[in-house]
């Protein structure tokens, strides 16, 4: 059954002027200063000249390790990867939480906020096999008209480190993940090319993308991307692969840093960034100027890693703007990008945005500009996913 909406006095974040925007079938088909002779035949919104954004994009997310909606966890672990691996794979343990049902519970607050897209990297190992990847499956495939769900199978616990992991990776792509991911090929797995031979291979074999985090520092995390570059020549990957996190980026001498940048852009690896406080950050405006793709995502929300996140991706807009030191509205577009179009060139969504033919996934809300809608994250806000709202005044319609 088609169906039309009709957004009356908003404002794309794009201009000053206050338009109407048609969608009809979940497709914008016109914008224009009045539209009232479409009135009749839509659902009509009334904007009241609020500032209407595209629908966010977390670009790096773990859904099914949320322990949103659970217990308070109380965190004391030591600040090592080791560690903090260790004790996430005991809590599972003794605690047994549902990977659908947790990620089904993040995934309908970030909707609620203004989330349309997601890409999440799901826990793969050999203690819990797929059980994840078939739950956010679950999830993916029950949300499906409210938010689009990427899936990365990442070998968390390693997969040189954890012995059996492999095997369940394949099974993961065979099952319908989009991604296989990567840990640390140098400090965590120590050996750089059989993990990497492992994980360009699969991809590979079963068309998939990559998309590897990488926390390692200084030259020896760019010894590792130089050893990415490599992989994606050799397997064929370009416009395939993506590197999450990348600290060394930001840790290396500038010519090194452009170097790098003009490699990254020529095989298409994009890059994502949760703008981390404490450890440096890739070059975003050098890599953008050389055309590589930046995206920003929540990275793990309230887990067993850490207490922090609140699944709202105007607040991690913030977090880069902070990160990256960006004061001017101008420099504050950036962040927006990180958020809404990079994030959509990175997942390599099309008809993405606010113009006539695109699809219709917009956040409607009462800002005056991008830079306050940023900083003030304000509430209410009304998403539209496929042309229907989903959510409105904090919570989903579903």
């Amino acid at each position: 059954m088609s169906s039309s909406l009709l957004l009356k006095q908003v404002r794309p974040f794009t201009g000053v002027n206050t338009l109407d925007v048609l969608i009809h079938d979940g497709v914008i088909v016109e914008i224009a200063p009045d539209l009232s002779a479409a009135v009749a035949q839509s659902e009509v919104i009334e904007g009241n000249n609020q500032l209407l954004l595209p629908g966010f994009i977390d670009g790096h997310a773990h859904i099914d390790k949320s322990l949103w909606g659970r217990e308070w966890y109380e965190n004391d672990v030591p600040r090592n990867l080791p560690a903090i691996i260790a004790n996430e794979r005991a809590y599972r343990r003794e605690h047994h939480p549902d990977s659908q049902l947790q990620s089904e519970r993040i995934a309908r607050h970030c909707i609620s906020r203004g989330t349309s897209f997601i890409r999440t990297h799901i826990d793969v190992d050999n203690e819990i096999g797929v059980s994840h990847i078939e739950g956010v499956l679950a999830t993916k495939e029950k949300l499906a008209h409210a938010i689009d769900i990427e899936t990365v199978a990442f070998p968390q616990s390693g997969i040189l480190e954890n012995p059996g992991a492999e095997k369940h990776l394949e099974q993961a792509l065979i099952l319908g993940a989009d991604y296989i991911g990567g840990l640390d090929p140098c400090t965590y797995e120590k050996d750089p090319i059989a993990h990497l031979n492992i994980i360009f291979r699969l991809a590979a074999k079963y068309d998939k993308g990559v998309d590897i985090h990488l926390h390692e520092r200084g030259e020896v995390g760019a010894f590792s991307v130089e050893r990415i570059l490599d992989k994606t020549r050799e397997f064929g990957l370009s416009g395939k692969v993506t590197i999450s996190h990348a600290f060394c980026l930001g840790m290396v001498e500038a010519d090194r840093q452009k170097w790098f940048a003009e490699q990254l852009a020529e095989l298409g690896i994009s890059i994502a960034t949760t703008a981390p406080v404490d450890v440096a950050v890739p070059p975003y405006l050098l890599l953008r100027e050389h055309g590589v793709d930046v995206c920003a995502g929540n990275d793990g929300i309230r887990d067993t890693w850490s207490p922090y996140g609140n699944g709202d991706m105007l607040h991690r807009a913030m977090m880069v703007g902070l990160r990256y030191r960006w004061r001017k509205d101008s420099e504050m577009l950036n962040a927006l990008d990180a958020i809404t179009y990079g994030g959509a060139r990175v997942m390599k969504r099309e008809n993405y945005g606010i113009e006539v033919g695109c699809r219709a996934d917009l956040v409607l809300l009462p800002a005056r500009v991008v830079a306050e809608a940023i900083v003030a994250q304000p509430m209410p806000r009304t998403v539209i996913k496929h042309g229907k709202v989903v959510a409105a005044n904090g919570e989903c319609l579903f």
